[in-house]
């Protein structure tokens, strides 16, 4: 059993919206995610999250991509924070980032190195993108990876099952409800 953190990504106001992401998000991946957070939290996991901020006001920082895409959030804006049903505890961390993969414009690795990380559970948004990129990266630095694949989404449904393909063999897949279930994850003392 492996030393585990649960990583929620970019579940926050910007991408979701003043009124929620869409039907689907409220509908069913809120919940989950809820579920997950729940038993994470529980279970004493480390929880982390990622939100898409700039470091600077203008955005020059941002990942080509982001700047491309027109994608980014002014730092400490409304946009940049976790949405509420989801909302940090106060000893959770929350790490802005300016690219898709949090590896590589934060320093997720050197934490999560520190605390003792071996095993990251992702859930969050988009799975075609930023959930792609980190269960990949996170994969190359040697981490075991976990997908909530019910607790992420991407812009269609299409878009969502092509990317859960793309990256299987990157992680392990499992639903929030297996996830819930099983006591193979550990916390970290330290």
């Amino acid at each position: 059993m492996a030393p585990a953190a649960l990583l929620l990504v970019d579940v926050q106001n910007g991408t979701c919206g003043r009124d929620g992401f869409d039907a689907h998000f409220q509908a069913a991946v809120l919940p989950r995610l809820q579920q997950a957070l729940g038993h994470a939290r529980q279970s004493d996991m480390e929880v982390i999250h990622t939100v898409i901020a700039n470091l600077t006001a203008d955005g020059r920082d941002r990942s080509l991509d982001y700047k491309r895409s027109g994608l980014g959030f002014a730092p400490g804006s409304w946009e940049t924070r976790v949405i509420e049903p989801l909302a940090p505890w106060p000893d959770e961390l929350v790490l802005p980032k300016s690219s898709s993969s949090p590896f590589n414009s934060t320093n997720l690795d050197y934490l999560l190195r520190n605390i003792g990380i071996t095993e990251l559970v992702v859930a969050g948004l988009l799975t075609d993108q930023c959930i792609d990129h980190t269960v990949k990266d996170a994969a190359d630095r040697g981490y075991s990876v976990t997908c909530l694949i019910d607790a992420c989404m991407a812009e269609s449904a299409e878009r969502h099952r092509a990317a859960l393909s793309c990256f299987r063999g990157y992680c392990r897949q499992l639903r929030v409800a297996d996830f819930t279930n099983t006591a193979e994850f550990t916390t970290t003392s330290a």
